[in-house]
């Protein structure tokens, strides 16, 4: 693609489909007492043991949020219904990362599994292969 007004440049596009074949998603749900130590642990311990795992290209943490948008012409509010409020998305290269020794041992690391995992509720885990 050109770059409007700038001779002889080209943006490359890059398409997540050309370096990611799959995005593991995991979300769940803590009570907010619990919320401060499970954002640390998850951000400087249990997310960087897992990104650092073989065939995990990166990670992407997110909390859901309200929605309003345009949907038919006219603003709507989408409901969350029981949506978990914590996600990250792990792009990796196929679905034997989630089952290689390296992600186990990296899954059981610092004190996710013993101080933070027993009070989350609410998980899921969906694998979803990017298919364009």
């Amino acid at each position: 693609m050109l770059i409007p007004g700038v001779e002889g440049m080209e943006l490359k596009e890059k398409r997540m489909s050309e370096t990611t074949r799959y995005l593991f998603v995991v979300s769940m749900d803590v009570p907010a007492e619990w919320d401060g130590l499970f954002n640390e642990v998850y951000d400087t311990e249990h997310v960087p043991y897992l990104s650092a795992v073989p065939g995990v290209l990166s990670a992407t943490r997110s909390v859901r949020e309200s929605l309003r948008m345009m949907l038919g012409g006219e603003e709507r509010f989408m409901e969350p219904g029981d949506e978990p409020r914590y996600s990250v998305t792990y792009e990796i290269e196929s679905p034997a990362v989630l089952l290689s020794p390296e992600w186990a041992a990296a899954g059981e690391r610092g004190r996710w599994a013993s101080e933070v995992r027993p009070h989350t509720t609410n998980r899921r885990h969906i694998l979803r292969k990017v298919i364009g």
